[in-house]
């Protein structure tokens, strides 16, 4: 199964959709009512059923979840008892606020209730013989904390905007001289404004020139004291000063800003090693490992220098080994692994190295997905192989009840210029149909046409065919999950619902049957190993929206980034009251043998076909003289 992007006439595939979840304070109080009631006639007040019942005394729970007014809980809530050793027992939504949870065997659980916008609660529940119990949850709303100063400022207006990006690219770029010109532009037009000085300072500090870079990134902070970027480069600048107390409370607010952020964790472990605080540095750089995956291996060095100070020789030698393995060319980290007891030597360059650029924002591109997690409510627990479980189950019901559906596809397509600016748009929309199918034992996939009314629009803008958008979600069945490292990072709010958070990462060594380009159609197939974050509702376990992007760009190819943003949605079958979920937009970015695209593709009028279907899958008319089922009315998301 791939998705592919083929360049034309031979043939290929690869959002800046700003995308963020609300981070949610979980401050408050809520209260909580456990009452046991016994049942007439019946020992422990409970009657014997089948099942679990049937063998041994087990209870039944009553959950009952009500808002701050007392009334039921309108919205969506997870509900997670679980028992004293940590396992997960079960775990179960509830809509209009009540739920019964039927055959709970005789233990100890905590009962924990999570729902949107309100502090997550947990209650100890226990069972022994056969019981009925309620539990009531009166929830408290969360105290938000105010994280919009950034949006009431002054907004910058289109020339700055133009300006400010044009040096931004520039810097991005290594071009300073450039993007000198275009920096004083926008200083005359909005010399106040954080994110003007914040590039400015960025500026100064590629030229070396770290006083003059200070002054203006603390000029950013005068005018907003939770810019981020500006926090973590004068923090950086300053840890290369070996200035850790200084440093200090600027990462204490950047992480108070964005507690996700593995930048912030891995500077913070810098500054706290430099303090002499070797175990406060080992959790920050844990942590920043644990967030930031292989992009945060910058930090190993500062982790091996805090275990040393912590006497912890064996494990720092073992951290610093892995390390250089896969990063042979760092001389520094060579010189600490050969004096493992003067690791100080080079602390402050070990994070941030040559990086600033990586802290520039892309003027055309989303952040890179490793950047930071998306907030998820506090307390939750995942069961990451529950999850695979039951979203698996919901691809493979995917293909096998699927044998071809078929769409209106609108393609939006912008050519960006040099300065991340659109240097050029157009349009099409086509006849869209598509099949899925197990190829061969173990392989899935997907055949596409498309037709276009206007035969001059019938190739893809810029020469670059984009294909296989509703295999991505693919990557959850069984034969593909497999491939890929997966983490749980907890549960979301999506949509006016709750999702699981789940982040995956091809494997080392394993078969990459997902993503791959190709130049011409007899050409050489680059496989591309992708990594990404999806959202699985957490009541139907259906992919709700999907992000991806490449684990490495590929040199060989000159392919430098390709970045995949999908919103699914719920399309029912055209004879029967069953539905499938399949992409509803999507925004796609690549940079490639020097082109940098956006797409913005959007899909409705889906008609969908089960395998019982008598009618095979045709080319759209025009392709091959066959003309495909008419469109169904649009399928509204479920949102």
């Amino acid at each position: 199964m791939w998705f592919s992007r083929m360049e034309c006439p031979f043939l290929v595939v690869p959002i800046i959709a700003a995308f963020a979840l609300a981070a949610t304070g979980l401050a408050g109080r809520a209260q909580a009512q456990v009452s046991t009631t016994g049942m007439p006639g019946m020992s422990g007040g409970m009657k014997t059923v089948t099942g679990l019942a049937g063998i041994v005394d087990t209870g039944h729970l009553d959950i009952y979840v009500n808002g701050p007014n007392g009334a039921p809980l309108t919205g969506v809530a997870m509900v997670t008892l679980t028992k004293a050793s940590g396992q997960i027992y079960r775990q179960e939504t509830i809509r209009a606020g009540h739920i019964r949870l039927d055959d709970i065997g005789a233990t100890e659980y905590k009962l924990q209730v999570v729902a949107p916008g309100y502090e997550p609660m947990v209650k100890d529940v226990e069972f022994r013989g056969s019981v009925e119990k309620t539990v009531t949850f009166e929830l408290r709303s969360a105290d938000v904390e105010d994280t919009g100063l950034g949006e009431r400022l002054a907004a910058l207006g289109p020339k700055a905007q133009k300006e400010l990006g044009k040096a931004t690219e520039a810097l991005r770029d290594k071009n300073t001289k450039e993007a000198r010109s275009h920096l004083e532009a926008a200083y005359k037009l909005a010399a106040a404004h954080p994110d003007v000085n914040y590039t400015y300072g960025v500026y100064e500090s590629e030229l070396n020139r770290a006083t003059e870079a200070k002054t203006y990134w603390k000029k950013a902070l005068e005018a907003d004291p939770n810019h981020l970027r500006t926090l973590l480069s004068l923090s950086d600048t300053l840890l290369h000063e070996t200035k850790g107390a200084e440093a200090l409370p600027y990462l204490t607010r950047a992480l108070k800003v964005q507690p996700t952020s593995w930048r912030a964790h891995a500077l913070m472990a810098t500054a706290q090693l430099q303090l002499g605080a070797a175990a406060q540095s080992v959790q920050e750089a844990q942590r920043a490992l644990e967030l930031g995956h292989d992009k945060a291996d910058v930090v190993k060095p500062v982790l091996a220098a805090a275990l040393t100070q912590q006497n912890d020789k064996p494990q720092a030698i073992q951290v610093l080994e892995g390390y250089i393995k896969d990063h042979p060319s760092d001389t520094d980290a060579r010189k600490e692994l050969a004096n493992i007891l003067m690791p100080t030597t080079v602390i402050a360059a070990t994070v941030a190295g040559d990086e600033s650029d990586t802290l520039l924002p892309s003027s055309w591109m989303p952040p890179d997905i490793d950047e930071s997690v998306p907030p998820v409510e506090t307390g939750a627990v995942c069961s990451l192989k529950d999850v695979l479980a039951k979203a698996g189950d919901r691809m493979q019901e995917f293909v096998k009840n699927t044998n071809r559906f078929t769409a209106t596809e609108t393609l939006i397509h912008e050519s960006i210029n040099k300065w991340g600016l659109p240097a050029n748009t157009e349009r099409r929309k086509y006849d869209y149909v598509a099949s899925v199918s197990e190829v061969a034992p173990g392989f899935l996939g997907v055949d596409e046409f498309r037709n276009t009314a206007n035969p001059a629009d019938q190739a893809f803008p810029d020469g670059v065919e984009t294909n296989g958008l509703p295999a991505l979600a693919l990557i959850f069945h069984p034969y593909n999950a497999k491939n890929f490292d997966m983490t749980c990072e907890g549960l979301a709010k999506w949509n006016g619902g709750l999702a699981w958070q789940v982040h995956f990462v091809q494997a080392k060594g394993k078969p990459n049957n997902i993503r791959n380009y190709k130049s011409g159609v007899n050409g050489i197939i680059y496989p591309v190993a992708l990594k990404g974050r999806a959202w699985i509702a957490a009541d139907t376990y259906q992919v709700v929206r999907l992000e991806t992007e490449l684990a490495a760009p590929l040199p060989q190819i000159r392919l430098l980034a390709d970045r995949t943003e999908i919103d699914y949605g719920p399309v029912k079958f055209r004879d029967k009251d069953v539905q499938m979920w399949l992409p509803q937009s999507a925004e796609i970015f690549y940079y490639w043998k020097g082109r940098r695209i956006h797409r913005r593709h959007s899909f409705s009028n889906y008609l969908l076909f089960d395998v019982n279907d008598q009618q095979k899958i045709s080319n759209p008319k025009g392709a091959e003289g066959e003309e495909p089922e008419p469109a169904a009315k649009p399928g509204k998301p479920n949102n």
